[in-house]
């Protein structure tokens, strides 16, 4: 039995928070503004041109690449995982690569926009305002609008993953801004997609793995479904779950405010041809899992129109990310037809944890599980996509575990993987400068100077007397108004398919 014990449907704040930046009724919004907000930044997006590369490379690059003749709009699904990317990955699709970029640089942008200084009292937000949030990034041509940001309380047992100011006087003493959700609005992008894409993104760690000691390692059950065996571990549960009705920001869960922007944004393009994408890296990653596990589970994603598919898909592309739940959990997530595809570096030591000691490796987890009910048993979910970052002669042969770990090296190693055992060569050009956006990965020799992302002058601006200062920033609103309506819709929906289980 689907379950939403832990949503607050009568929540009495709720008429408080509109959201400034919710998607209004316009279904067109070409974004096409420049960024000029940062010092030495370059586009998210894939270089025109890469200097490092010779003619002669270049042209070998381009000999390797074989480009799939079919538009993606008439294969979309199968990018998406409906056959479980059989024959896609080897050798790897071009479609399916630019793909794969496309929804990692999404996730990046949660590290772009968010505020770790612990000298800002906006420290633990987002810099940008929803309604330039892409603009800002120089992610303008994207084809998406933002339509709700997410935030969860940091009242759990994760305290290196939050982020907090050392001032007293703060944005918010209990929140910190983990993602957003967004909608591809561009009718150029739909038409060349072949359908309206919803996005969900999960802020993640950037290099930094002190979090990963923080993990528990306790299987919790979450109550989703009446099935008790379907565990995950509980940190990443309590991030999910876990609320302050003192903020106004965390008054609802993170789950709370993701499943209720999808319902809402379903029933507003109800009719289209949609999917459903969750992207994220690192703790993000294992977010991007659980909630697509969620959805699934409550049969948000389940329409009733009379189509042939009933069920709008929902894929997620995951980067560097942990283990999340066990056995069961993991089943139960391909029953529901949740498409996962993992993308990891062989050196990265976050997707072995946790379950080093018993995983889907081993032979006998399933006994262990059900026979022994061994506590500590995880089981990646998905398809793994397996990337070496010694593989590139860009990329220093040994670095830290952060770098290993770095989102950007993951984009960068995706751009030039082809195959198991075929050279590596950068397909798309993509600047090779990103990497070391906010790592000291790429060798000396390309002259790329380490962790080089900065706002300019760190966000100060000279006022009108000619002092220079930190803005305050235009206050974001915590919640749309309607959020509790949508999350009522949900518990229609999960009891009703409750009593339909009953009645077979």
């Amino acid at each position: 039995m689907a379950s939403l014990h832990l949503l607050s449907l009568n929540h009495p704040k709720f008429t408080l928070h509109a959201a400034s930046f919710q998607l209004g009724p316009l279904k067109k919004n070409k974004l096409n503004q420049k960024s000029n907000n940062l010092n030495f930044q370059k586009s998210i997006k894939c270089s025109t041109s890469l200097s490092s590369l010779s003619p002669e490379v270049e042209e070998e690059c381009l000999a390797l690449e074989e480009e799939d003749e079919q538009p993606l709009s008439e294969i979309w699904k199968e990018i998406q995982g409906c056959h479980d990317w059989d024959g896609l990955l080897d050798p790897m699709n071009s479609h399916l690569r630019r793909e794969i970029i496309r929804y990692g640089e999404f996730a990046q942008a949660c590290y772009d926009s968010f505020d770790f200084d612990p000298h800002s009292k906006y420290c633990g937000s987002c810099k940008y305002q929803g309604a330039r949030f892409f603009e800002k990034l120089g992610m303008a041509d994207c084809g998406y609008q933002i339509s709700r940001y997410l935030y969860a309380t940091s009242g759990i047992n994760l305290p290196n993953f939050y982020q907090k100011s050392k001032l007293s006087s703060v944005w918010s003493t209990h929140a910190n801004w983990m993602g957003y959700v967004a909608v591809c609005t561009d009718e150029d992008e739909i038409k060349r997609l072949g359908r309206r894409d919803i996005v969900v993104s999960w802020r993640g760690t950037v290099t930094y793995l002190e979090w990963v000691y923080d993990l528990k390692d306790i299987l919790h059950s979450p109550n989703f479904t009446n099935d008790p065996s379907i565990k995950m571990e509980l940190g990443f549960y309590d991030l999910y779950t876990k609320k302050e009705d003192t903020c106004n920001f965390c008054s609802f869960s993170a789950r709370e405010q993701v499943l209720a922007e999808i319902k809402r944004l379903l029933d507003y393009y109800d009719g289209e041809e949609i999917s459903i994408t969750i992207t994220g890296h690192s703790l993000g990653a294992a977010l991007a899992i659980i909630t697509a596990y969620d959805i699934a589970e409550l049969g948000v994603n389940i329409v009733n129109d009379g189509r042939v598919t009933p069920k709008i898909p929902i894929t997620v592309y995951s980067f560097g990310g942990p283990r999340v739940g066990n056995l069961k959990f993991k089943e139960r997530c391909e029953e529901l037809g949740v498409k996962v595809l993992r993308v990891i570096n062989i050196h990265d030591k976050v997707p072995t944890v946790p379950g080093i000691f018993a995983n889907e490796k081993l032979q006998f987890q399933k006994y262990l599980e059900e026979t022994v009910s061994f506590p500590w048993s995880y089981a990646h979910v998905g398809v793994e996509l397996t990337l070496d970052h010694t593989h590139s002669p860009f990329l220093k042969p040994a670095g830290d575990l952060g770098c290993a770990h770095n989102l950007e090296a993951h984009l960068h190693l995706l751009d030039g993987y082809h195959g198991k055992g075929r050279r590596f060569c950068l397909s798309n050009k993509r600047d090779i400068a990103l990497v070391n956006k906010d790592s000291n990965f790429l060798k000396k020799e390309y002259g790329v100077p380490p962790h080089w992302r900065q706002d300019e002058n760190k966000g100060m601006v000279k006022n009108n007397d000619g002092r220079w200062v930190l803005p305050e920033r235009p206050r974001v609103e915590a919640h749309p108004h309607d959020i509790s309506h949508h999350l009522n819709k949900i518990l229609k929906i999960a009891t009703g398919s409750s009593q339909l289980k009953q009645a077979q």
